[in-house]
């Protein structure tokens, strides 16, 4: 099978299976969806739900978050990874949407990538969930998942070269759903320590490249 009959196959099986699906986080706004997914960088879409409604009853927007101390945003927070440098992200943030973006969080990838905290994957994120944008976040499942089933070349080994190859071989009315369907593929089947192949139902159909797979 060669690769541009791989991306048919596989993208033919998700278009049936997973018509309709979206992220798992749980958000109320764009300015949640920002601050859920900054939340979730090393830590699981689970835990981050767990935690996200009480911190959300506090500061349900930017204008609220911004009038916090880092210390207060921390407690709520405290149990998922990295807390004090998130804390600390989620308040910049949240002033400087108040202060150059009137509060709300701005379209555009440039723009986004301005905010304390957002990298280019988070911005991707909220181009792809909230904006309806044709971009590709690749985080370490997607990153994996491309890699494990060939759909990229060992020389796509950078985040942002991986990115680059999905775009130019996804149609673009597929690229935001892609994300999700390589994500939960990674989550669910293809995890990292100990992919579940006898479950997948492209086991026969893939080369299994594992080998730096991982970031």
């Amino acid at each position: 099978m060669t690769r541009e009959e791989r991306y048919h196959f596989i993208l033919d099986y998700f278009r049936k299976k997973l018509p309709n699906v979206n992220t798992e986080l749980h958000f109320g706004s764009s300015f949640q969806l920002l601050v859920a997914t900054l939340l979730s960088a090393q830590c699981t879409d689970k835990r981050i739900n767990q935690i996200t409604p009480e911190l959300f009853k506090h500061y349900p927007d930017a204008a609220s978050m911004g009038k916090a101390e880092v210390e207060d945003v921390f407690e709520y927070i405290r149990t998922v990874s990295y807390p004090n440098a998130k804390a600390k992200h989620l308040v910049e943030m949240a002033r400087m949407l108040v202060a150059d973006f009137g509060g709300e969080v701005p379209d555009g990838l440039q723009n986004l990538m301005k905010l304390p905290g957002v990298g280019r994957k988070t911005a991707n994120v909220l181009q792809a969930v909230w904006f309806g944008r044709a971009a590709m976040a690749v985080d370490t499942h997607v990153y994996r998942v491309s890699h494990r089933m060939g759909l990229v070349p060992k020389t796509a080994n950078t985040p942002l070269k991986v990115e680059e190859y999905l775009m130019k071989h996804i149609p673009q009315s597929d690229i935001p759903d892609a994300h999700h369907w390589l994500l939960l593929h990674g989550r669910y089947v293809c995890k990292s320590a100990r992919p579940e192949c006898e479950k997948c139902f492209f086991d026969q159909y893939c080369p299994k490249l594992l080998e730096g797979s991982k970031l």
